[in-house]
């Protein structure tokens, strides 16, 4: 039953590689993901969420073309297991047709609702009217044709230096009593090269994230529907000031460069210690960040490096955060036996988040929820669970915000 103090809604993110190991193609890598059924269990009975909102991005996997096979079979698992039993309506939506460039995202979305919770419904964008959720259903590649929600890949020359791009954002949309709300899962553009993104603070990659998150927020906030709060949840792949960063971590460093023998191009960059017999502290290449010491990143869950997260500072009055109180979430190492270990792929940065407008902030931190009641954490810190881990956020909602008699809900939102 829905508690007296309402119903909880947990929001996860970055399941596609963690929550959802098969999804991302790390299923046998990861094989103490919290996306088997056992791992649901666990963190359904942690936080024993009556809304369960799971955003997924790289369904599929990088090698979605082999591993797409595996999604739906997975799928039918999970809502068949123990774990999922109490949650009588779901709805899955996966982006699966990797056959339509025009269109493929590879971005799933994944909603459980507990029998528990009577009154719910899914808003249709075509109708442009809220339905009663009932039932169990799961949509795959005819999502455009999808009334309840609305995706959008982004312009291939948002990133021109990708021959085409998988990043997007799906929206939907809820009412739990007189409470509505969107959840937009959505997947920006990464760090190519580590070497251009050192080049100039802020880099070319934070402008293009900019960019392309800022013309989501316009999408899901113009004049054809009615505005209600908001909250945003993916793999935003922001990274800290690349140049910021390095010249920090390597104040006392010496730089030397290496250049290509045939191009004359920047080829890798090595700081080293002034004495100490010249001790190599970092070295940078396009897909290499070997820095000496990794526990930076993890020591006081790298919030000393929080002052170089600014690429959500631009939308400071469109997009509100939770404090941050675990480590940066990416780029971990796969190898199952080195669950705290990062890769030295790129700086570690806090890529996956779940964000907020100012009316989805204020449901959240409303007096009468219990500030114990309100987590923003990761999940599996001490395990494997691909290279990025996934974060989630549980509040109780109360529906109708400003509304004096308005029934209590509690909501579970987990990215």
């Amino acid at each position: 039953m829905v508690d007296e103090d309402g119903p909880t809604l947990c929001l996860w993110n970055k399941l596609a590689k963690c929550l959802l190991p098969t999804l991302a193609g790390h299923f046998v890598l990861c094989k103490y993901s919290s996306m088997s059924p056992s791992g649901v269990r666990k963190n359904l009975q942690s936080h024993k969420p009556h809304f369960l909102a799971v955003h997924c991005q790289e369904v599929g996997g990088k090698n979605y073309e082999a591993s797409m096979s595996h999604v739906d079979s997975f799928v039918k698992e999970l809502l068949s297991s123990d774990a999922m039993r109490e949650y009588s309506r779901v709805r899955v939506y996966l982006d699966e047709n990797y056959k339509s460039q025009e269109h493929f995202t590879a971005l799933g979305s994944f909603y459980f609702i507990h029998e528990s919770l009577k009154n719910i419904h899914q808003f249709d964008f075509k109708a442009k009217k809220f339905k009663k959720v009932l039932g169990k259903e799961t949509c795959s590649e005819t999502l455009e044709s999808t009334p309840t929600l609305e995706k959008e890949k982004f312009p291939q020359d948002y990133f021109p230096e990708c021959k085409w791009s998988r990043k997007g954002f799906i929206r939907t949309r809820w009412a739990l009593a007189d409470c509505a709300f969107d959840l937009v899962n959505i997947h920006l553009f990464h760090d190519a090269s580590n070497l251009v993104a050192w080049e100039k603070s802020p880099s070319v990659y934070s402008g293009t994230r900019q960019k392309a998150l800022g013309y989501v927020l316009d999408r899901i906030t113009d004049q054809r529907y009615e505005k209600v709060p908001y909250f945003v949840f993916g793999d935003f792949n922001f990274r800290l000031d690349s140049k910021q960063v390095i010249e920090s971590l390597c104040s006392t460093a010496t730089m030397q460069t290496v250049r290509a023998a045939d191009t004359n191009e920047v080829d890798k960059l090595i700081f080293r210690e002034s004495d100490n017999d010249r001790k190599v502290v970092l070295q940078l290449e396009k897909k290499l960040f070997n820095y000496v010491n990794q526990d930076v990143f993890r020591e006081n869950n790298g919030t000393s490096l929080l002052e170089f997260d600014k690429e959500l500072s631009v939308f400071k009055d469109r997009l509100h955060e939770l404090e941050i109180s675990f480590p940066p979430s990416y780029p971990y190492s796969e190898d199952s036996s080195q669950g705290k270990q990062y890769m030295n792929t790129r700086c570690p940065a806090w890529c996956d988040r779940i964000l907020m407008s100012s009316s989805a902030r204020d449901l959240v931190l409303k007096p009468e929820n219990e500030e114990k009641s309100i987590v923003y954490d990761n999940i599996g810190p001490n395990v494997c669970m691909g290279d990025h881990k996934p974060v989630f956020l549980s509040f109780r909602i109360t529906a109708g915000a400003g509304k004096p008699n308005a029934n209590k809900h509690k909501c579970c939102v987990v990215q």
